[in-house]
């Protein structure tokens, strides 16, 4: 018994997801070491992977990181701050990694794209968690 097509495209989606993982966690972890941003807490960092997690939108994301920008000093301001680098990433390396799986398994790149923003952020939560305990 054979895999419907849908069903085949979805695992050949999420093997090349995973593929693509360890780029994702270097990604986050090199905004969250070598950006510019104040005393970021691990909660606000959260409410972005949320808000990453209840949209299917990488506008909306972007959006809400340019709201906490202008709410405080935590992100960071200006070309080198984490928010900046946050959303450089998410409109570049991201987003043509997504385009790339998305021309391999001949499916729609957003829900993708979409999919690898969330891991991002959720490893950028894990790595600011490192960070914030006093062990980097």
């Amino acid at each position: 018994m054979s895999l419907p097509i849908e069903s085949k495209t979805e695992l050949q989606i999420q093997k090349e997801i995973r593929h693509v993982e360890d780029e994702l966690v270097i990604w986050i972890q090199e905004a969250l070491d070598k950006a510019k941003y104040g005393d970021l807490e691990e909660s606000q960092f959260r409410n972005l992977v949320r808000v990453s997690d209840t949209t299917e939108s990488a506008e909306v994301i972007k959006n809400f990181i340019r709201y906490q920008v202008g709410r405080d000093k935590k992100w960071g301001r200006g070309k080198e701050s984490l928010a900046e680098k946050i959303i450089e990433d998410i409109d570049g390396n991201i987003k043509k990694t997504a385009q790339i799986i998305a021309e391999c398994t001949q499916t729609d790149f957003k829900p993708i794209w979409l999919e690898l923003i969330r891991r991002y952020l959720g490893y950028g939560a894990r790595h600011l968690k490192y960070k914030r305990d006093g062990v980097a």
